[in-house]
């Protein structure tokens, strides 16, 4: 099932290379015929992998589209058709990262090169305290009916991947350096004393932070990204995919787990909790969507973050785990769903099937798993060990 599920999720990528809109990949088969930036960024990952050069030149043209549609000040749209569609957090980083991969990927050091230095200006004035870390307001990134507010892990990890490969490395230890601090916690903010995301007694990452509010709910793409980058040591990410594993355990031994992947975030918030919303009884209710739900995109980084701490033989069983659930269509006449998300509690697909970004990423997790290694991100976690002072010290938020 594991080769067959490549040959089936390369099959959904030709499918969606091509929709109605300029002609521009699709999100999904059917479901969503538009050009998403988020997935179509992060499908990047095995299209620059896979060696096939239509699907290589299709997702240049992305690239290019997305700089003709990038705002006056330097914002890269949702929607790489539609420059009116602003508003995330996340499009103008991913535009970033996977930009600076294409470079190195194509040889072209200097691609894009406008788009790109507007892109980055964009992100310094998205730091309020001008202390490099990121800000983002709630339901502006991935998450559309998730609450991360202020300094949100998973943005803030792809910020720190793409200074790092622009070659900003002091910048990039600035603000791992934030990030490895501790949350704020109690009812006074001292002077001085700047966020962290760093959760106390435990191996993972925070949610989000800022000033005195924070969550401490556990995000699998943030964290699973945070040892991907190198931003957790060595030790600390030993640990937190080890944790995963005995969480997971405990999920499925209170019924609130199905299947052999973790959700993309625990503990499910539940009515009465202090994050519960309104919406959620509709939209997010506990181990469904962005409440728990079982995304396979972010199954696939998972995947390689366990890759990544030299864990060769978890990798390959939640692979075949993957390969298994992807399995699972809601349309029948489906061989393979690679559907958008399932539910953590029965393990049914909930989505669309043919969804972009969960073939793209299988494929990367698969690639992963062969090679012993994460394409990409191994440059990121060398250039975090570069030396450099090009980033001063009498920085105030040093």
């Amino acid at each position: 099932m594991f080769e067959e599920a490549k040959e089936q999720a390369l099959k959904v990528l030709l499918n969606n290379q091509k929709g109605p809109f300029d002609g521009l990949p699709r999100t999904a088969a059917w479901g969503y015929p538009e050009p998403y930036t988020r997935d179509l960024m992060m499908a990047a990952l095995a299209v620059f992998l896979s060696g096939n050069e239509n699907l290589i030149n299709t997702w240049r043209r992305v690239l290019h589209t997305l700089a003709q549609n990038q705002s006056r000040l330097g914002h890269i749209p949702s929607l790489v058709h539609d420059p009116d569609d602003r508003g995330a957090s996340d499009t103008t980083p991913l535009f970033l990262l996977v930009t600076a991969i294409y470079r190195k990927v194509a040889d072209q050091p200097k691609f894009l090169e406008e788009a790109v230095d507007k892109a980055l200006t964009w992100m310094e004035y998205q730091s309020p305290d001008d202390c490099i870390a990121v800000a983002q307001l709630p339901t502006s990134d991935w998450r559309d009916e998730q609450w991360v507010l202020g300094y949100g892990l998973f943005v803030n990890t792809i910020v720190y991947c793409a200074l790092q490969l622009y070659g900003q490395h002091g910048r990039a230890r600035k603000l791992r350096k934030m990030m490895s601090r501790f949350i704020v916690t109690g009812d006074v903010q001292h002077r001085h004393v700047h966020e962290g995301l760093v959760v106390k007694k435990k191996p993972y990452y925070a949610l989000w932070a800022y000033k005195v509010y924070s969550s401490e709910r556990f995000d699998l793409l943030g964290n699973s990204l945070a040892v991907l980058a190198g931003i957790a040591p060595p030790s600390r990410a030993e640990a937190l995919i080890s944790w995963i594993e005995n969480e997971c355990h405990e999920l499925r031994q209170a019924g609130d787990l199905a299947v052999d992947l973790p959700p993309n975030l625990f503990p499910y918030i539940r009515p009465g909790d202090p994050d519960w919303m309104g919406r959620y009884e509709k939209y997010n209710m506990p181990g469904k969507y962005h409440n728990g739900g079982i995304w396979p995109f972010i199954c696939g980084f998972h995947i390689a973050a366990a890759v990544a701490t030299g864990r060769p033989g978890l990798a390959q069983r939640r692979i075949e785990a993957l390969a298994s659930l992807c399995q699972r269509p809601r349309d029948p006449k489906l061989q393979f769903g690679f559907n958008e998300w399932y539910c953590a509690l029965d393990g049914e697909p909930c989505g669309q099937d043919w969804q972009t970004w969960s073939a793209a990423m299988y494929l990367y997790a698969a690639e992963c798993v062969e090679r012993g290694e994460t394409p990409f991100f191994d440059w990121v976690r060398k250039a975090g060990q570069t030396k450099t002072e090009e980033y001063p010290d009498e920085d105030p938020c040093a």
